[in-house]
C-alpha cells in the first residue's frame, strides 16, 4: 500500500514517529514538501526514509492534487502539519480517500472561525483584525486580553496585554513580522491549562487517550514549560470538550485540544487537528506501550483503531528553554536511561535569538514512571545534575 505524506520542515513526529510506523506497516511512502533538500538531508541515516521525496507547493491544494494525480495513486494522504490539514483534506476528498472534513480542519486552524462556530456552546469575546485594521477601533475589549495570529502555532506572537495602549503597541510589533497576516484579539481565559488527546477512526469512533496538565511560563508569554499526564477528566468536563470538538467536525485522525478549566467548565483555547507535538506523541507511545503512530496511519487508511488501554503509569515532559538570547555555552548530550530520555534541540555554540515560543527550547526531557512520585524524582534528579547556559 502507498501513503503520501505532506510536510513543511522536518519534525520529530514524522522522522521518529510516522516514518518508522509506515515502515512497520509495510507502506510505501511518498513525501511531498516545499523543502525537499532539508528532508533529504534529515533522512540520510534513517533506515525508514521515504521511498520518494517530491518538491511541491504543499500550501496550495491545487498543486497537491495535481502532484498526487500525476503519480502512483495513494491509498491514503496524511499530514501532521498544522498548516497543511485543509490542503490534505481537500486532496483526500478529490481522490475519494478517507480523510478529514475540510470544513473542520479550516475551523480548527482559523481561530476566528472557531470562535464564531462555537459561540452558542461557549461564547468567548473574539475580534478579528485584518492587516490594515486599527485596534483602537475595537469596542468593549475585556482587558486583560490576548492578541495572537489568526492561524498561528507554537504560541508564536501570542501575548497578554493589559490595556488599549499595550494592545496597539503589541499589534504594531507583531505586524513587523506578519505584515499581511490577520490577528485575533480574545478574552483572556484564566485558569489551569489542560489538553485532551483523541484519535478518531473510520467507524466514526472518537477515542480518548487522556491528557496533560500544562505549566506555562509567566505572562505575558505562553511558553509550555512542563506537562504532567492526567489519565482522566471528570466525565462532565470530558463530555463538554468532546461536544465542542464534534460541533467543529473533528473526527478522523489524531487531535490535540487545549483548554482552560474554570471549575467544571472547559474553555477551548485552540484545537490542533493532529497528534500532540514537541515529543509529547513519542511520550504517549512509550507511556501506553502501543503502536500509536501506526494507529493514526491506519485510521487514514480507512481502518478502525483499537480502544486505547488504561495505564496506571505516569508520564512527564519538561521543556528546557532559553531565558535570554546569546550563545549556548553548555548543555548536556542526549541521554537514555530506564524510563527517561533527554533529547537536545540545540547544539553547544548555537546562537539563540529569543522568540518567546517553543522555538526557544534547548532540549526535551521525557520521563515515564510507575507513578507520579517516581517520574518526578527521576526528572528532578536529571535537571539537578545538568546545566544549560546561554550567555554572550
Amino acid at each position: 500500500m502507498h501513503v503520501a505524506i505532506l510536510a513543511l520542515n522536518p519534525t520529530d513526529s514524522v522522522t521518529h514517529g510516522f516514518l518508522p510506523a509506515a515502515a512497520r506497516l509495510g507502506l510505501d511512502v511518498t513525501l511531498l514538501t516545499d523543502q525537499p533538500d532539508r528532508h533529504t538531508q534529515a533522512y540520510v541515516e534513517l533506515d525508514c526514509a521515504p521511498n520518494a521525496i517530491l518538491g511541491c507547493d504543499v500550501r496550495d491544494p491545487l498543486a497537491v492534487i495535481a502532484a498526487l494525480s500525476a503519480g502512483t495513486p495513494p491509498h491514503a494522504v496524511f499530514s501532521n502539519s498544522d498548516h497543511l490539514q485543509t490542503q490534505t483534506a481537500l486532496a483526500t476528498s478529490y481522490l475519494g480517500l478517507p480523510g478529514k472534513d475540510w470544513t473542520a480542519t479550516l475551523r480548527a486552524k482559523n481561530k476566528a472561525l472557531m470562535r464564531r462556530h462555537l459561540a452558542d456552546l461557549d461564547p468567548v469575546y473574539s475580534a478579528e483584525l485584518g492587516p490594515k485594521d486599527d485596534p483602537a477601533d475595537l469596542r468593549d475589549v475585556p482587558f486583560p486580553c490576548v492578541v495572537k495570529p489568526r492561524e498561528g502555532v507554537a504560541s508564536e506572537d501570542v501575548v497578554l496585554v493589559v490595556d488599549a495602549d499595550e494592545l496597539t503597541e503589541q499589534v504594531r510589533d507583531i505586524r513587523t513580522r506578519r505584515a499581511d497576516g490577520a490577528l485575533v484579539v480574545e478574552e483572556f481565559l484564566d485558569g489551569p491549562l489542560n489538553t485532551l488527546e483523541t484519535i478518531g477512526d473510520a467507524a466514526g469512533q472518537l477515542h480518548v487517550l487522556g491528557g496533560f496538565e500544562t505549566e506555562l511560563s509567566p505572562p505575558p508569554y505562553f511558553i509550555e514549560e512542563r506537562m504532567q499526564w492526567r489519565a482522566a477528566l471528570p466525565a462532565a468536563v470530558q463530555d463538554a470538550v468532546l461536544a465542542q470538538l464534534r460541533a467543529l467536525g473533528v473526527g478522523l485522525g489524531a487531535c490535540h485540544t487545549e483548554f482552560i478549566l474554570q471549575g467544571s467548565r472547559p474553555r477551548l483555547v485552540e484545537v490542533n487537528y493532529r497528534i500532540i507535538g514537541d515529543q509529547g506523541d513519542l511520550l504517549l507511545a512509550e507511556l501506553f506501550q502501543v503502536p500509536l503512530f501506526e494507529w493514526v496511519l491506519r485510521a487514514h487508511l480507512g481502518q478502525n483503531v483499537p480502544v486505547p488501554p488504561r495505564t496506571s503509569r505516569h508520564a512527564r515532559v519538561d521543556y528546557i528553554y532559553a531565558r535570554t538570547g546569546g550563545v549556548l555555552r553548555a548543555a548536556p548530550p542526549a541521554s537514555d536511561r530506564p524510563g527517561l530520555r533527554y533529547r537536545p534541540l540545540r547544539t553547544v555554540g548555537d546562537s539563540i535569538a529569543l522568540t518567546h515560543t517553543n522555538r526557544d527550547y534547548l532540549g526535551v526531557l521525557r520521563c515515564v514512571g510507575a507513578d507520579r512520585p517516581s517520574a518526578d524524582a527521576d526528572a528532578d534528579a536529571f535537571l539537578a545534575e545538568h546545566r544549560w547556559d546561554v550567555g554572550p
